[in-house]
C-alpha cells in the first residue's frame, strides 16, 4: 500500500509535467506511439535542444523512458496506464469561469 506522501509526490510530479504545454504535447504524442527524438522534434516543431530538455524532465519525473535501440533511443511512456490517465484527464470537463486563471499559471519549472 502506498503512503500518503508517496501518493502526493506522484501527483505533484505528474502535475508539474503537465504544467508545460510542450511536455503535455510530448506525453500525448507518446500516448499514441513510442517515437524517436528527431521525429518528436519535427512533429512538435521545436528544436532538438528544447526537446531534449523536456524529455529529460519527463524522464526525471518517471513518466517516460528511453529504450536503447542500437545507436538511437526510442521514447515511450513509462507505464501504459499513463496513456489511460491522460485520456481520462483530457476528456474530463472542467468548469472554469472565463475570467479566472490558475494561480500557478505563471510558475514554470520542472519536476
Amino acid at each position: 500500500m502506498l503512503t500518503l506522501a508517496t501518493d502526493l509526490e506522484a501527483l505533484t510530479r505528474f502535475g508539474r509535467a503537465l504544467a508545460d504545454p510542450i511536455r503535455c504535447r510530448l506525453l500525448l504524442a507518446l500516448r499514441d506511439a513510442p517515437a524517436y527524438p528527431s521525429d518528436l522534434a519535427e512533429t512538435l516543431g521545436i528544436s532538438r535542444t528544447r526537446l531534449s530538455n523536456q524529455l529529460a524532465c519527463l524522464r526525471d519525473c518517471g513518466l517516460v523512458v528511453a529504450v536503447p535501440e542500437g545507436r538511437r533511443s526510442r521514447y515511450e511512456l513509462a507505464d501504459a496506464r499513463l496513456g489511460h490517465a491522460l485520456d481520462d484527464l483530457r476528456t474530463t470537463v472542467l468548469a472554469v469561469a472565463a475570467d479566472k486563471t490558475c494561480p500557478d499559471a505563471e510558475t514554470k519549472g520542472c519536476c
